[in-house]
């Protein structure tokens, strides 16, 4: 895993690249957000291939804990992907919801993602 900073408008921000995935459970996206935070980060993008896919099967619970966790620490995440694979009516309200309130953005690319993260 490699971690690239970009500055945008004076906001720092991670991305995380991984040629694999990087959040397994839980507990890995904790881990990823202590680091991350302690490293000075309060803005971190991660793309889609890099989440396990048991992240977008709401019944799980591992999207609303990790996101309750950057919530917590007051960490705005974005998710790079494409994400019109996702059929589930729960799953595209979830993404419309975390978009409307911009504390966790679900985007489409690493420019759009630097973009809402740096405002």
């Amino acid at each position: 895993m490699e971690i690239q900073t970009h500055q945008r408008n004076g906001v720092k921000i991670a991305e995380v690249i991984s040629d694999t995935p990087v959040i397994n459970t839980a507990e890995d996206g904790l881990d990823l957000l202590g680091n991350l935070y302690y490293q000075d980060f309060d803005r971190i993008f991660i793309y889609q291939q890099n989440i396990t896919p048991d992240f977008f099967d709401l019944k799980t619970g591992i999207a609303g804990e990790i996101l309750q966790k950057f919530s917590n620490y007051r960490v705005r995440l974005a998710i790079v992907g494409d994400f019109s694979a996702y059929q589930s009516k729960s799953v595209k309200d979830f993404i419309l919801e975390s978009n409307k309130h911009g504390h966790v953005n679900f985007v489409e690319s690493k420019a759009e993602a630097i973009e809402r993260l740096s405002t």
